[in-house]
């Protein structure tokens, strides 16, 4: 059973990750809403003594509606710095409770069905909400796939392929190197957040068989 235990990786390329679901967001965001005409393209001057307490009102309705887009910018930031947040302390956590068991696996100690149900259930918790800013994809021929049920004598096997899932995941290139992605590479990067969404969809699944599975067994002892 080859299972090693990597250091947490603390990089600051979760920002970069974020993007990848975020990305379309902050485009929208960049795009400001037309201006109005330019100077000397307005109607002729109206002399109707009415005017400058209508364009009193105009100037008034423009000021809170720059207040308000200011406002709204500044709530879309908090968002964006929650769920950088978010994905980090995600990140960090699924490669903890990786090592967690790796640990146990390396020194040979009997199968903790209530420690692994919560650390299943942990690992579950935490992908799916990474796939809420990654938006991981089926491929088209593991779209029909079922997950299918455990079985006792298949759990330390299966604990091995969460593990090294999860270090697929966590070491992919589509998430360390987005920032860095030279145009005659998109075709590669494509194929490898294909597989970074593979992966994270596939830890999904498996955690929750997991999780189900020792959560009988703990159950039947």
């Amino acid at each position: 059973m080859a299972c090693r235990i990597p250091r947490v990786n603390n990089a600051l390329w979760f920002i970069v990750a974020a993007l990848f679901s975020l990305c379309l967001t902050n485009s929208t965001l960049a795009q400001g809403t037309p201006g109005g005409p330019p100077p000397g393209a307005g109607p002729p001057v109206n002399k109707n003594p009415n005017l400058d307490d209508r364009a009193r009102q105009v100037d008034q309705s423009r000021l809170r509606s720059a207040e308000m887009d200011a406002g709204t910018d500044v709530e879309k930031e908090k968002r964006l710095q929650a769920a950088i947040a978010n994905m980090k302390e995600d990140f960090t956590r699924i490669q903890v409770l990786r090592n967690d068991i790796a640990r146990s696996l390396i020194a040979g100690k009997p199968l903790d069905y209530k420690l692994i149900s919560e650390q299943t259930a942990e690992i579950n918790k935490r992908t799916t909400r990474l796939n809420v800013y990654m938006r991981a994809h089926a491929a088209e021929d593991d779209k029909e796939k079922n997950s299918v049920e455990l079985k006792s004598e298949e759990m330390i096997g299966a604990l091995v392929k969460l593990c090294k899932l999860i270090d697929s995941f966590t070491e992919n290139p589509a998430l360390k190197n987005a920032a860095i992605i030279d145009s005659k590479e998109i075709a590669k990067a494509r194929e490898n957040k294909a597989n970074a969404d593979r992966d994270l969809l596939a830890i999904i699944k498996l955690s929750a068989s997991l999780q189900k599975k020792s959560e009988n067994l703990r159950m039947s002892q």
